[in-house]
């Protein structure tokens, strides 16, 4: 029988924002930490919250951290969190008193972790931003995008998830690491997303000074500019990945589409004066059959050629592999499941989730937030802390 997931008793307080915060909070959730989300009372707001679907595994306490009595129940909780989340710009909290001098006082072994845009020094520290702001100002932007068509951006999947709250979490869990094995003290994670998506794009850095990527955006060897790096529109519309780099992989693909023996395979396609009508054979060989035939074609082929799927079929078709699952296995202490029904402990264990990956829930402010307080602290409404306004606060006599 697996053990608890790794994170088991490991208390998170994370301050609701948006994207990369949640993000991170939810990747230590998954992993079995107590992650409470600390939200503004909806009576104190005429906008309603922030869409935040990112809420697998949390709980929610409603606190107006601008009342004394509301930044009171942060400095207890602080008392008894491993990790806090501070998603603001820098010198919000600050300027409450729940900085991490403040907070880090109250608790030394604090893991107080503070994710931002644009670097918290600089030019653009007190600007707003969003993904593609970040991506634009660390260089990765000019980078992405097929040849004469402006840069692309990628959702916001390359910056605030992968640099953002991917980044976070691996300082977080470096500073935990530290404080179990030298230090017994926390200390501050300063992450930001211009900085990790700089970091995400040390190939790329390295490679424009070489003939992988030294050509304009979209005319190199991975960005869609090699004919055998790309996806094709087959007859229904749909689409087929090519990877076939290697020679080996190459002659397979020429092989399975029939176009073999034109002397592609040969030494053609490394002509890059060649590439054009390479393409045009390609995009037209494809569309000649839909993609279930292509796949029925290539499966099993070491071919590096595979069908482009879309969530909507996804999550409907088990065929296609794309049960969500944790992000990664740990064989004795393997994170929460995604899925409602998942009994191989391989991918994970517990109850799974309402959607199994494919839908979020919003968390309403305060949804099971005094079970976590009773959890952490023992305490009770009534007796530690009230309800004022729609927000948390401490009773003036409460013994703490």
């Amino acid at each position: 029988m697996p053990g608890q997931p790794p994170l088991t008793g490991l208390r998170v307080l994370e301050f609701a924002g948006l994207a990369p915060g949640p993000f991170a909070g939810m990747l230590l959730a998954d992993a079995g930490a107590s992650v409470l989300r600390i939200d503004r009372p909806p009576s104190l707001t005429s906008t309603p919250p922030a869409p935040d679907l990112l809420t697998r595994h949390k709980t929610s306490v409603a606190i107006d951290v601008k009342d004394p009595a509301g930044a009171a129940v942060i400095k207890q909780l602080a008392r008894h969190a491993d990790v806090l989340i501070d998603p603001y710009r820098p010198g919000v909290l600050e300027k409450l008193g729940l900085g991490p001098a403040d907070l880090l006082r109250l608790n030394p072994r604090l893991i107080y972790a503070r994710l931002t845009g644009f670097r918290r020094e600089g030019r653009f520290a007190h600007m707003a931003g969003h993904d593609i702001n970040y991506l634009a100002v660390s260089g990765a932007l000019a980078l992405l995008g097929r040849a004469e068509h402006p840069p692309t951006p990628p959702g916001n999947l390359l910056g605030d998830f992968a640099a953002g709250a991917v980044f976070a979490v691996l300082g977080i869990l470096m500073a935990l690491l530290e404080r179990s094995r030298r230090s017994g003290r926390g200390q501050v994670v300063e992450a930001n997303i211009v900085d990790g998506v700089s970091y995400l794009a040390t190939f790329a850095r390295f490679a424009i000074r070489t003939h992988v990527w030294n050509q304009p955006r979209g005319r190199n060897l991975l960005d869609s500019g090699c004919p055998f790096y790309d996806a094709y529109v087959t007859k229904d519309g749909k689409w087929m990945a090519v990877g076939a780099l290697e020679p080996q992989f190459f002659a397979e693909l020429v092989k399975g589409l029939g176009i073999d023996g034109q002397g592609w395979e040969t030494g053609r396609r490394n002509d890059i004066k060649q590439w054009p009508e390479l393409r045009r054979v390609l995009e037209e060989t494809f569309r000649s059959k839909t993609r279930a035939e292509w796949e029925s074609v290539f499966e099993g082929k070491d071919a590096c050629c595979t069908p482009v799927y879309e969530y909507e079929e996804l999550a409907v078709d088990e065929s296609k592999e794309g049960d969500q699952r944790p992000a990664v296995t740990l064989r004795e202490t393997p994170w929460l499941a995604v899925r409602k029904d998942a009994s191989d402990v391989r991918h994970g264990q517990g109850p799974g989730v309402e959607g199994e990956g494919f839908r979020g829930y919003p968390l309403e402010p305060g949804q099971g937030g005094e079970e976590t307080l009773k959890e952490w602290l023992g305490w009770t409404r009534g007796r530690q802390f009230e309800v004022k306004d729609g927000g948390v606060v401490l009773k003036e006599t409460a013994k703490l």
